[in-house]
């Protein structure tokens, strides 16, 4: 006789089927598909996604994982001493106290009325949770962000690396209104020299001593190197890919988009259980210590997949509070036109190369054909239009270029009239220099867009940060020639720049997770110059 199923099994299956969809195993881990049931009570579906095995091959850390979400699936349902020995078993796998601290806070912090729960964990409390994470760096500034237990006051005393002037001590405190995150402000350093700082709370050193250096003189040539990528999802067995980058020692790292994958735009928790988990890694802190970090979204961190969210600020409802919870997991040198305007746009400068970060989310229309939305539009061209800059570096989530996401519309390809006009304003100001710069697609390539019209576009791009999941090359394509591509494992574009030269140049190199060159390639500006 054949057993009958339960409601409450039947709705775990479907809920399961749903989330290892084709798009949803892309890249998702357990922990995190279980988050997103959990914020909607779901507990037997949660249950039943933790049971089933991660992609990944490091079971201390997968085990560690599920503990913790155990946790918060206990505490939901009321049950505080199983949550508090799943919290200990995950401490005890390598989970770092900071996740717990971090919270959900207001699920975790009534397990304290449990004494011996309290004691334990105040043993190995650390006021300083996420961060330090370089930001904002100029030839004479640079941000330090930092999240902690509480909000606190954090100092941290900054000197040449050479000591040849005496530290200096900048401050700031933490608010719980930002999510216990602060950010300090660093003034009046000297361009092109190296720092070294470390961060005390309540005059006890939170760190040991980290450097840092600042950009080259604005506006003259220089050299330096700026590694960029996407897609990066948790995958425990590549976390050494934040190793990687830092022995690379990029002047800069630009995160493309899909930083973290979320894919639940209705809930914060489950936003902030992603961040959190990133934020908390030991290899990323290490990582964004000393490399000044700058980052967009796309969709998988800002909505769902090839999410069209349409035109307005506020609509769909989840649009702003997502954006916040962007804001207080990074800290670029702007945010679109903020609290008016938000959005994730901004631009920056290292020496005489001007880097022009893109939304390609908020305001996506396709209705109305934008992808960015008039204000942004707006800026985007004025900006290019009053850049002096050797080199300007337009970068966007998605392709530029034609034909590389067959049979898909999520790319500039859903917008080529948009495209089209960014593409012939370039050339009828006569801009020169302009190189797209995009990620998205879980490879890297460096791709060419001819035009009849000025010069051809040449489009580097790379995501496949830390993803599983890879996307097969694409080498015939109408509308875009391919140069050179890779896609056999992780890896990220390294842009090392040359405009002191007669002839500047950039030698775009693709780098994979070992460390290893894997193809390269140089541009120059004679081949970016209308004639």
């Amino acid at each position: 006789m054949q057993q009958a199923i339960s409601i409450p099994t039947l709705c775990a299956v479907l809920a399961i089927s749903v989330l290892t969809s084709r798009h949803a195993t892309g890249q998702h881990d357990p922990g995190r598909d279980a988050m997103k049931l959990l914020v909607q009570d779901k507990f037997e579906a949660a249950k039943a996604r933790l049971a089933k095995p991660p992609k990944s091959q490091n079971s201390p850390i997968d085990e560690a994982e599920r503990n913790f979400v155990l946790a918060i699936l206990n505490c939901k349902q009321g049950n505080p001493s199983e949550a508090i020995s799943h919290l200990k078993e995950a401490v005890s796998l390598g989970l770092p106290v900071e996740r717990i601290l971090a919270g959900p806070r207001d699920l975790f912090e009534p397990l304290q009325k449990d004494t011996a729960y309290a004691d334990w964990l105040s043993q190995q409390e650390t006021p300083l949770l996420h961060g330090p994470m370089l930001t904002a760096v100029t030839d004479t500034t640079a941000q330090i962000w930092i999240r902690t237990s509480k909000p606190i006051a954090v100092s941290l005393s900054v000197q040449e690396l050479s000591k040849t002037q005496p530290p200096r001590v900048f401050a700031t405190k933490t608010s719980a209104k930002d999510d216990y995150t602060g950010v300090i402000d660093l003034q009046d350093l000297k361009p092109d020299t190296k720092y070294q700082y470390s961060l005390s709370i309540s005059s006890q050193r939170q760190t040991q001593p980290l450097s840092f250096r600042t950009m080259p003189q604005a506006g003259q040539p220089a050299k330096f190197a700026v590694g960029f990528g996407g897609g990066a999802g948790y995958t425990p067995q590549f976390n050494h890919m934040w190793s990687t980058l830092a022995k690379q020692a990029p002047a800069a790292f630009l995160m493309m988009g899909d930083n973290v994958y979320i894919d639940d735009p209705t809930h914060a928790m489950t936003q902030r259980y992603c961040y959190y988990r990133r934020q908390s890694e030991p290899l990323w802190k290490s990582f964004i210590a000393s490399t000044a970090m700058y980052s967009i979204y796309d969709d998988h961190d800002f909505g769902v997949n090839d999410c069209i969210p349409g035109p307005e600020i506020d609509e769909p409802a989840w649009k702003r509070p997502v954006w916040q919870v962007f804001k207080q997991n990074w800290n670029n040198p702007g945010f679109g036109g903020g609290e008016k305007q938000p959005g994730c746009w901004y631009d920056f400068q290292i020496a005489d190369v001007h880097f022009i970060m893109l939304d390609g989310r908020y305001y996506r229309d396709k209705k109305g054909g934008s992808m960015l939305g008039p204000v942004q539009k707006a800026w985007l061209l004025k900006t290019l239009k009053n850049s002096t800059a050797t080199f300007k570096i337009l970068a966007s989530p998605v392709p530029w270029s034609p034909g590389v996401k067959p049979g898909s519309k999520d790319t500039w390809d859903g917008f080529d009239d948009e495209r089209n006009q960014i593409f012939s304003y370039v050339h009828a100001n006569r801009i020169d220099g302009v190189v797209l710069l995009a990620a998205d697609r879980h490879r890297s390539d460096l791709r060419r867009i001819p035009r009849k019209d000025g010069y051809a576009f040449s489009e580097v791009m790379s995501s496949r940060l830390t993803n599983v999941h890879t996307h097969k090359l694409v080498q015939n394509a109408q509308g875009s020639e391919f140069i050179i591509g890779y896609n056999e494992k992780c890896s990220f574009g390294l842009l090392d720049f040359d405009t002191t030269t007669s002839d500047p140049t950039i030698k775009y190199t693709i780098v994979n997770i070992d460390g290893e060159e894997v193809g390269d390639a140089v541009l120059k500006l004679s081949q970016m110059q209308n004639r």
